[in-house]
């Protein structure tokens, strides 16, 4: 439970303010049904994430025990620190959208999460955690969380939430988890 629960947690923190999050914005605008956005997100999420926390499981197995702390801790601080610069639209990549909602979002999604930040927080949850299901499912449900309200309310929420303030609490919590995971061994 604590995987699926620090997963989720991570990842919808990591997300705010996220090129993924600019893509659900655009998408939102450019497709007129929802559904298909979100799906779309779901199958490249589940599957770039559990790829990425096969990875992590992996590294675990090979790494030290005790160097393991050492390197989630450092990871969630350099997550900290990569979540303050924000994140740019691609507009190159617009190619993908005459095959639908569906195919674009999921080819799109899946190219973006690659070497992101929430990429790289599933691989060292899974490295973690010993249970890559969880971890794989907790990252799926925080990028949902973070992304299924930018497709719905878009436009509205990127009026009123002030992105600088959400990046820095994001900073602050990634912060005290590696601050955290290096003290506090597991």
């Amino acid at each position: 439970m604590e995987a699926l629960l620090s997963s989720t947690f991570a990842v919808a923190i990591a997300e705010i303010g996220d090129k993924t999050q600019l893509l659900s914005l655009f998408l939102a605008a450019r497709f007129v049904h929802r559904l298909p956005i979100i799906a779309g997100i779901l199958v490249a999420t589940l599957l770039n994430h559990a790829l990425s926390a096969w990875l992590g499981a992996w590294i675990g197995e090979w790494l030290p025990p005790h160097w393991l702390p050492w390197i989630v801790g450092l990871s969630f601080i350099a997550v900290a620190l990569w979540v303050l610069i924000p994140d740019k639209e691609d507009d190159d990549e617009t190619g993908v959208l005459r095959y639908g909602a569906f195919v674009a979002t999921c080819i799109l999604f899946f190219i973006a999460e690659i070497g992101d930040k929430t990429q790289v927080a599933t691989v060292v949850l899974a490295a973690r955690f010993d249970a890559t299901t969880w971890v794989v499912i907790g990252t799926t449900l925080g990028m949902l969380a973070a992304n299924v309200p930018v497709v719905y309310a878009g436009r509205w929420l990127m009026q009123r939430l002030p992105l600088v303030w959400a990046r820095r609490s994001a900073c602050a919590l990634f912060a005290v988890l590696g601050i955290t995971t290096i003290l506090l061994p597991y």
